[in-house]
């Protein structure tokens, strides 16, 4: 498969990445990808940028280096309704928006009302990504996860930066490899993210490989190269 899309990085206005935006779009045509996603960290996370960022997004141009730009929000999941930490009237200014749970910004309940947390994001129209759901943050059902992915047209990610050793989240394999496995029976597509804090990370999908080999997952069911599916699914 020729990777030719990654919708999940960071730059330095997340506070605790390392490249610049420019390096990263320049990083992502030396790797021969068309389409490079920016999804900055929103206020929960200590350090990131000020609301205002997203409000300006609209002074970068969306191609650059011969890349196509999708700038947007990793945004965080703060309740067990599902709501996220940027107000909605934010939304119109992100090409593509990402929730998640982050343990700087969630208290984690029991397993049925962490699930709950998680369908509420999916079931918001404007979300377009969960990101990381298989990391261990927070105790989950996956099966009522991914049916509601598949009812809302929210794409799951399968998220290489958590399968990382050195990141200690003991029971990402076996999430991920449960929610592929479940994704792989209910013909439902996933995407891919690095997670990029540094250009350098950028369309690195090491630890997902084996997790793909070992569940026999689909090549048809993976968006990461296939542009108009992915833009088509996620609008």
């Amino acid at each position: 498969m020729d990777i030719l899309l990654d919708v999940h990085t960071h730059t330095t206005a997340s506070g605790h990445a390392f490249s610049t935006l420019q390096e990263m779009a320049q990083a992502a045509a030396e790797k021969k990808l068309k389409v490079l996603g920016i999804t900055e960290h929103s206020p929960g996370i200590p350090g990131t940028c000020d609301p205002i960022y997203f409000r300006n997004l609209h002074v970068v141009p969306r191609q650059m280096y011969g890349v196509e730009l999708l700038l947007g929000a990793e945004l965080n999941i703060i309740d067990y309704k599902g709501s996220v930490d940027l107000p909605e009237s934010y939304f119109p200014m992100l090409d593509i928006k990402i929730a998640g749970i982050h343990s700087l910004c969630y208290t984690p309940g029991t397993i049925d009302e962490n699930t709950s947390a998680m369908i509420g994001a999916i079931r918001n129209p404007a979300i377009n990504i969960i990101s990381h759901p298989g990391d261990g943050t927070a105790l989950l059902n996956f099966e009522p996860i991914v049916l509601a992915a598949k009812e809302s047209r929210t794409l799951l990610e399968i998220n290489n930066s958590s399968l990382n050793p050195i990141r200690n989240k003991p029971s990402a394999r076996k999430n991920n490899i449960e929610i592929l496995k479940l994704c792989k029976k209910y013909d439902i597509p996933v995407i891919l993210g690095s997670d990029a804090h540094i250009s350098f990370d950028i369309a690195c999908y090491d630890h997902i490989n084996e997790l793909l080999m070992e569940t026999d997952f689909p090549e048809s069911l993976i968006l990461n190269d296939k542009i108009n599916y992915f833009k088509a699914f996620i609008n």
